[in-house]
Formats: structure tokens, sequence, C-alpha cells
């Protein structure tokens, strides 16, 4: 069994998922870890619960590891939602980003703005749904201190140019969503000042394995205003109150959950054991199998087709007479997918089997049939 085999024996989702841009069924390695930490909540044996605290580094260093930075520039935390909304209420200045954005970066920024009126967002208008560093350069104005982009945007599946977006905005802080690519795009992180993300989606550590991860650049220009006393690093409470510390630490308010951190831990360690650029092109390789199944029966292909501007995520659009006869079929082959704003999200990881693309396959003839005269 080669490395990649072994791998993909981790996982188990049923034939049939092609939504890992929602969420990534965790693996037997993330699915040991939940019980195990859950045999030792409950038990409670003598010594054991040293090691709950222990998780949250265990995480922070691989992390570092994948984002190609220190584990004290790495913050755990519930969500990328809590990590942006870290960040903004950080930033003094104008804030660049598409309203096409996850709703979480427009959340966040609008919150800060109203909460503490030192933010101004300032709206970027995507080119054909696409955010382009000729986007960022023509749109970005000098009172812009901060650009933030997805790595991969979750709508249109564009995987954008970080480097290109780098060389235009200058030495503004680029800021970076990585939910839906971490763990499958082999991404230049150091040229972002700040990454963001969710291990739920592509690295398939279950909910609440958010991460917050800033080089010092971006340490020195963000404020920690929520920073509690979690942030001194210290089991014991102190009641003195002290400033927020160096690090990404300073972005800590209270306990996490160990749990979450050992399976987040679990299943970026095991990234890192195959490597990304091990995974990255079968992933392509699997959405590549999407377009060439959506090109069979006739479906507009919305999302990139070239591998440099893309990663696992296709979007088709069907006529919008048709779509509720494409959701129809799908969902009675068993195919389980999003559907939002008259389109349909498929993305493939690498346990897509040939099985799952052959149920799909059956589903899209049945539509091609359907909506045939």
């Amino acid at each position: 069994m080669t490395a990649l085999d072994d791998f993909r024996s981790d996982f188990g989702e049923d034939p049939g998922y092609l939504d890992f841009a929602r969420f990534g069924p965790v693996s037997a390695v993330v699915l040991a870890e939940e019980r195990a930490h859950a045999d030792m909540l409950s038990r409670a044996r003598f010594g054991s619960l040293t090691a709950l605290p222990e998780q949250d580094a265990r995480a922070r260093a691989a992390l570092g590891q994948l984002l190609a930075l220190r584990p004290d520039q790495v913050a755990l935390q519930p969500s990328a939602s809590q990590a942006l909304m870290h960040v903004m209420f950080g930033l003094t200045g104008g804030v660049a980003a598409a309203a096409t954005e996850f709703p979480a970066v427009g959340y966040a920024m609008a919150r800060a703005s109203e909460a503490l009126g030192v933010l101004v967002p300032h709206e970027l208008i995507p080119d054909h749904e696409r955010v382009t560093p000729g986007v960022v350069r023509d749109q970005v104005t000098s009172s812009v201190v901060a650009v933030v982009v997805s790595l991969v945007d979750y709508a249109t599946g564009q995987l954008v140019d970080l480097e290109g977006i780098r060389q235009v905005i200058g030495d503004r802080l680029l800021i970076v969503d990585a939910t839906q690519g971490a763990g499958i795009v082999d991404a230049p992180w150091p040229v972002a000042d700040v990454v963001v993300g969710s291990g739920q989606t592509w690295l398939r550590a279950g909910l609440g394995t958010g991460y917050l991860a800033l080089n010092d650049r971006a340490r020195e220009q963000l404020t920690p205003v929520w920073s509690g006393w979690m942030a001194q690093d210290s089991l014991e409470p102190v009641h003195e109150i002290l400033p927020p510390p160096e690090g990404a630490a300073a972005f800590r308010v209270g306990h996490g959950d160990p749990t979450a951190h050992a399976r987040l831990a679990a299943t970026v360690e095991r990234v890192l054991t195959l490597g990304v650029g091990s995974l990255a092109p079968i992933v392509l390789e699997r959405t590549a199998r999407l377009l060439e199944l959506a090109d069979e029966v006739g479906l507009a292909v919305v999302s990139p087709r070239d591998d440099a501007e893309r990663a696992g995520i296709v979007v088709v659009e069907p006529h919008p007479d048709h779509f509720g006869v494409l959701a129809a079929a799908l969902h009675n082959h068993g195919i389980t997918v999003t559907s939002r704003s008259g389109r349909v999200r498929l993305s493939a990881h690498v346990s897509t089997s040939d099985e799952t693309l052959g149920l799909l396959r059956t589903a899209l003839l049945t539509y091609r049939a359907a909506i045939r005269p």
C-alpha cells in the first residue's frame, strides 16, 4: 500500500458525497482522537487531564509548519468567523474586500466599523465574479491599509493569485481566508500577513477547529481588542490585569476545546506526513472528472477550468427552468452537494471514489434525459 492509499483508507464517507467545501467528513485518525479525549474526559483518570492543555501547542506546531510560520504566530480559535472578528476589530484604516466574500468577512468588517469607528470598509468590485491582481490594483485607494481575499472563493471556486495581489498592494496587510484551500492547495503562505481558516472543510478536522495565524509585521499593526486572561498562557488565575503578550497568543480569550485542538493537530500532522504537494494533484484530477461529467450532459460550468485557477470546487449553472430538475436528480441518486442561487457547487477530495463519480454520472444522465423534449 502506498502512502497515498494509506491516507485515502482513513476516510469512509458514503458514496455520493461531493460537499467537502461545506464539511469534510473526518478521518479514522481524527475519530480516534475524538474518542480518546471523550474517554479521558469521562474517566478523568489520575494525571490524565494534564494532557488536555498540551493539545493547543500540538495543533499550533502543526499549523505553523503547514503555513510556514512559528507556533507562537498561531492562535487557535473556535471558528474562522471569530478569527476574522479579532482581525477586523484590531485594524485601523481602510480595509478592502469584495462584497461577494463569505459573509463572515463582511460581518466582521461591519461590526468593527460600527463599534469602534476606526475601520473603514472599502468594497472591491470583482471582474466577472473574480478578484484578480488587476481588480485590486485598480480599486485600492491610498487610505486602504489591508486587503482581504479568500484563497479559494467559496461560491465560484476561483483560486486567487496571492503572489500577484501581494505585488500590487505593496506594504498593505494581506489577509487571507484559507478555509476553502488549506490542506489541498500548495499556497505561497509567506506572502500573506494574516491567515484565518477552519479545519472543518478540506482539513477534515470537524467543527470548532478555527485558527488565526499572523506574521510579526501583522502582530505589530493589529490591536488585540479581545485579549482575555488565557492570553497570558497561564492555567492559574492571575488577578493583575497584564497587557497582551507580543505573539498571536494575545488573541486568546478563554479556554479552547482541547478535543477540537487534538482533532485539528492530528489531521494537519497527517497532511504534513504526505505533503500538500502530493494531495493537490489528486484533488485537481478528481475535479477534472467533475468537469468532464458536466460537459458530457451540457451543463454550463461557471467556475475556472484552468488548473492554476481552481482547487477542489466545480460550480455548474443549469438553465433557470432546469434547476429543480437537476436538484431532484442529484437528490434521488444520493449525491450530496450545495445548491444555492440557481447554481450547484460540487467539491471533491482525494477520497472521492470512482463509485461516487459513477453515481454522479447516472444522476446527470437522468437530468439530461428529463430536460430533453
